[in-house]
């Protein structure tokens, strides 16, 4: 899938979206986890829309409330004065007028039939004083302030409910589905359809997040599936990772326009993915004993490690293989397209034998930037004959993510 974009104007109908971050507030982020910060990792991406995590955070609400500004219908902007003070060093190339969508997740943990359930959810919200109402309402359920991911005791339908009652435009988004501890279908603690899981609400979910371990062809093998939107996001805890997982949209540029995108998959023009095998879910094993298995290979051992006989964690590949009621292969009739790469950072620290946030990764990275534009459009868009002939490395190992042509060792218990 090529989709050309105008990377230097997002005005275009066509653009970018990273609809899933975290903020300096939550638990194991970046400290740059900032509006500046995240708007220049941005721009270095090709991001047009990027959620700001975490608005139900006091503290981050009010910093949003500071640094932000109404843009287009629903979306948010950073203020100039901020803009200035994340300018110097910007490759040229790369400079585009980044927008904010109000954006947070929540934890809730409950039991329900014979299980205690933890499940993720991302929410959106249309302007701020929707997200402060949202806000103020958990507030008296559970302690928001805690962390910017606040764990609420709160059935999950009843957190949609809370969310639709603040405002009809909202719109929630259950996380990362596939995950083993906290998510709609993960092994440890979810549900086994969505109806379990939002009852009667359910008719107002319609869009999935498929994670970092799962893609799109895994998602198809479960033709209850089919009438959700699968969408993707980075999940980002550090400006750095935005743009592992994004979101292609042909729409107008508003809040509006995404979530009516979501709705009724009109203007969806799919994601761009994680490998899936990257992803720290994706096979079954035991990580203190460093043993990595197969779904075949776990039911071969009845679900033990053969290390220490202790149970594995249920991956998210042998999780979609439980469900699933397609062979592999299988998928519905309306698919929306995806492709899937490799962060440019991870392709140069192969290339120069050094670690990806090292001075010389870095240093290579802006000089590509300020040369060909965006991360995203040189991994999917600029022709390899463009690349400077001196550099056989990078022209191969670009053409290989291109093509799928890799191998990568599967994650799995975290790892």
């Amino acid at each position: 899938m090529v989709v050309n974009l105008d990377w230097i104007s997002i005005f275009k109908m066509q653009f970018i979206a990273d609809l899933h971050i975290h903020s300096h507030f939550s638990r194991a982020t970046s400290g740059k986890c900032k509006p500046e910060y995240l708007n220049y990792w941005a721009q270095l991406k090709g991001i047009g829309v990027v959620g700001t995590g975490d608005f139900t955070h006091p503290g981050w609400l009010a910093e949003l409330k500071e640094k932000l500004e109404p843009a287009n219908d629903g979306l948010y902007r950073l203020k100039d004065e901020f803009v200035k003070s994340i300018k110097e060093g910007m490759p040229p190339p790369c400079i585009s007028d980044v927008r904010f969508i109000l954006q947070c997740e929540i934890s809730t943990i409950y039991k329900k039939g014979d299980m205690t359930r933890k499940i993720h959810h991302v929410i959106f919200m249309p302007d701020i004083q929707t997200a402060e109402e949202l806000s103020k309402r958990l507030g008296k359920i559970g302690n928001v302030a805690s962390d910017g991911r606040p764990i609420l005791g709160l059935n999950s339908r009843n957190l949609l409910e809370i969310v639709l009652e603040v405002s009809e435009e909202a719109f929630l988004v259950p996380a990362h589905i596939w995950t083993p501890w906290f998510s709609l279908f993960g092994s440890k603690s979810g549900f086994d359809t969505v109806e379990e899981c939002y009852e009667d609400l359910s008719e107002h979910i319609f869009a999935l997040e498929t994670g970092l371990s799962s893609d799109p062809p895994m998602n198809w093998r479960i033709s209850a599936l089919d009438r959700y939107t699968l969408i993707s996001n980075s999940d980002a805890h550090s400006p750095g990772k935005l743009a592992r997982e994004v979101n292609l949209f042909d729409t107008d540029l508003s809040y509006y326009a995404i979530r009516d995108s979501l709705k009724y998959r009109k203007g969806f023009l799919g994601t761009i993915e994680f490998f899936p095998q990257e992803g720290k879910y994706h096979y079954d094993g035991h990580r203190k004993c460093q043993i990595r298995m197969s779904p075949k290979e776990t039911l071969a051992n009845k679900g033990l490690c053969p290390a220490c006989g202790k149970e594995v964690t249920i991956g998210v590949m042998h999780r979609v293989e439980s469900l699933a009621d397609r062979p592999e292969g299988g998928k519905p009739e309306k698919t929306d397209p995806f492709s899937s790469l490799i962060s440019l950072s991870s392709i140069l620290s192969e290339i120069l034998q050094v670690g990806p946030n090292t001075a010389r990764v870095q240093r290579r990275y802006i000089e590509l930037l300020s040369k060909f534009g965006p991360e995203l459009a040189i991994l999917r868009d600029i022709p390899l004959d463009q690349f400077k002939k001196g550099d056989p490395l990078l022209v191969e190992a670009i053409r290989k993510v291109r093509s799928g042509n890799i191998y990568i060792k599967e994650g799995y218990d975290g790892e």
